[in-house]
């Protein structure tokens, strides 16, 4: 499996369409949060504190007219942090080697000439600490990991192309490990991987329910992100019953870059360990392949799911469809109700493309706080990350890709990414579209997902999706003709961080949430 199977599981690249070469946008709808501050730290030590939201007691129907489960809303959502290696974009191999946790690592000149050139950018890769909903198809066919239970992986994504030639890896590393290439581990009980996480093994989604790490709905949980010797790790902690779970980015777990070699014949992988590109976070602190702009963040994976009454298992594309929504050309990567380990029924999960006529689940009123009338799950909440288990970030953003994901064939009028043109939020079709919102839970204060109405809000941030959001964002990148500015995202960046922890959290701290 790699992106070009099953794309919900990757990064937002910026132009997809020449990237994968099949003239075809896959696209990644990632509404994120997004923390800056110029501590040293801030780019390579994050705490947070995350609640993993309920689902509604009963169980979603077939025709769309019961309740929403986060399956529904969201195959994964994630905490991410730039990462190095040398092998990826923009020009593998070629650039000075990243110095992990180092802002000698930022290159922002838009003039080839500049020695600080954005094609000039060490080789970065992106890194998604992912958390999967229960309740409907497990890996590796689908997203989850247990009918009742979830869990979390590892991700790094890494980009086998030259942007200032265009060039991409040999034929081999593309069709065994793809030109996005992720490193992927399930954290463990232990630590240690069940499987090597190297791109090109493709036993690396299996599951090992003795050896994974499970949690349950209402955990209350502690994510400690950090660099060590052996590589980037991740410990969780559950706040509510004491449990562990861990995964270290290290050559010992079978992390690997690809190896960019575009003429040759095999494909060789180079055993890495890998590690935070930066020191601190800021806007400059960016992957310069990436729809997005950050480096420390809170991110949502949705547009992945529409109602499927029956799929055709060897296509995977819809025959029947099902509640509201007419049967249409995103209607692929689907499963049929026997498919799904407890809910069930059939749905699309949004493999090539995803959800291009915001026509979905993820579109309507299901979410949390949104007006709408059938039950929904609780919300996603989170805490403002910390630096070193106790510094709070000075500031913070909010930051969503749809003029990335809206130029798309199927819509009547795609948004133009050059001059802005017909690039919307919320999107074309949409009937909702989510926010981010703070409440207080005691002393903290703390980020929920969804509508303006979730009870005990305190900010909403002008109460809607549009004035959240902002403006549209103009990003650079090198290209083999020069540098081009896209508009591949909305942006507002807050002059402060309006949700902190009071006094700051360590991981052994007892539950706030």
């Amino acid at each position: 499996m790699s992106c070009a199977s099953s794309r919900f599981l990757c990064t937002e690249v910026d132009d997809s369409e020449n990237v994968f070469g099949d003239g075809h946008y896959v696209g990644h709808d990632e509404p994120a949060t997004l923390f800056y501050s110029n501590t040293p730290g801030a780019g390579n030590d994050n705490t947070y504190l995350l609640r993993l939201p309920k689902d509604p007691a009963a169980q979603p129907v077939q025709d769309g007219s019961g309740s929403t489960w986060n399956f529904q809303l969201h195959p994964a959502f994630w905490f991410g942090m730039a990462m190095c290696d040398d092998q990826s974009a923009p020009a593998p191999g070629a650039n000075a080697p990243c110095r992990p946790d180092s802002d000698t690592n930022i290159y922002t000149s838009t003039d080839p000439s500049s020695p600080r050139y954005i094609g000039k950018h060490p080789g970065a890769g992106f890194m998604e600490m992912q958390f999967y909903p229960p309740g409907w198809v497990l890996q590796p066919a689908g997203n989850g990991c247990d009918p009742t239970k979830w869990c979390a992986a590892l991700n790094i994504d890494s980009l086998s192309q030259n942007y200032n030639t265009g060039a991409t890896n040999n034929a081999a590393c593309l069709n065994s490990a793809g030109v996005e290439y992720v490193n992927f581990a399930f954290l463990t009980k232990d630590g240690k991987s069940t499987t090597p996480a190297d791109p090109t093994n493709g036993n690396r989604f299996n599951l090992d329910a003795a050896r994974d790490y499970f949690m349950s709905s209402g955990d209350s949980l502690a994510v400690h992100m950090f660099d060590t010797p052996s590589g980037f790790r991740v410990d969780v902690n559950d706040l509510s019953n004491g449990s562990h779970g861990s995964m270290t980015a290290s050559k010992q777990n079978g992390f690997a870059q690809v190896a960019f070699q575009p003429t040759a014949t095999t494909c060789t992988t180079i055993p890495s360990a890998y590690h935070p590109m930066y020191s601190t976070s800021s806007e400059n602190t960016r992957v310069p392949w990436t729809a997005h702009s950050y480096n420390t963040a809170f991110s949502d994976e949705t547009g992945h799911f529409e109602y499927c009454a029956a799929a055709d298992p060897t296509t995977q594309n819809c025959t029947q469809s099902a509640g509201t929504e007419p049967l249409d050309a995103d209607d692929n990567f689907c499963f049929n109700p026997g498919d799904s380990s407890l809910v069930k029924i059939g749905g699309c999960g949004g493999g090539n493309p995803t959800d291009d006529d915001y026509d979905g689940v993820p579109y309507q009123k299901t979410w949390p706080g949104s007006g709408g009338t059938t039950p929904t799950p609780e919300p996603i909440i989170f805490s403002s990350p910390v630096i070193h288990g106790f510094q709070p970030f000075d500031r913070a953003a909010f930051e969503t890709d749809l003029p990335r994901i809206e130029d798309n064939g199927t819509l009547a009028n795609p948004c133009n990414r050059t001059t802005g043109a017909n690039c919307v939020n919320p999107p074309p079709g949409a009937n909702f579209y989510p926010m981010f919102t703070t409440r207080n839970i005691g002393p903290a204060c703390v980020w929920q997902e969804g509508g303006a109405s979730i009870p005990g809000t305190t900010r909403t941030f002008g109460g809607s999706s549009t004035t959240e959001f902002g403006p549209l964002l103009g990003l650079t990148y090198p290209r083999p003709t020069g540098p081009v500015t896209l508009y591949n995202d909305f942006r507002q960046v807050l002059p402060n961080n309006p949700c902190t922890l009071f006094g700051g959290i360590r991981a052994g701290t007892k539950p706030l949430m």
